[in-house]
């Protein structure tokens, strides 16, 4: 194979990599879930499948995983004095 050829051939699968990877972090999130359900219709590799299910569910609406409820920020808040100190006038 002539080496000019393998080289654009090699470029044109990044390319084409790239914009598939742009595509899909870009999408809407109903548009992902969508493309993910129908394609696991189709007979996919283990670790394509699983990355297809993991975006075909609906996920919270705020992508928070539950770290505002995290032991440290239910506790109370602390209390502080706040001292005010006057300006002097020249």
């Amino acid at each position: 194979m002539n080496a000019v050829l393998l080289q654009s051939l090699v470029v044109a699968v990044v390319v084409a990599g790239c914009i598939v990877h742009a595509a899909w972090t870009l999408m809407p999130a109903a548009a992902r879930r969508a493309i993910a359900l129908a394609l696991l219709e189709l007979p996919l590799p283990a670790g394509m499948a699983t990355f297809m299910r993991k975006h075909s569910v609906v996920a919270s609406g705020c992508g928070c995983d539950g770290c505002d409820k995290s032991p440290a920020k239910v506790a109370a808040p602390r209390v502080q004095t706040i001292t005010l100190h006057p300006r002097l006038r020249k």
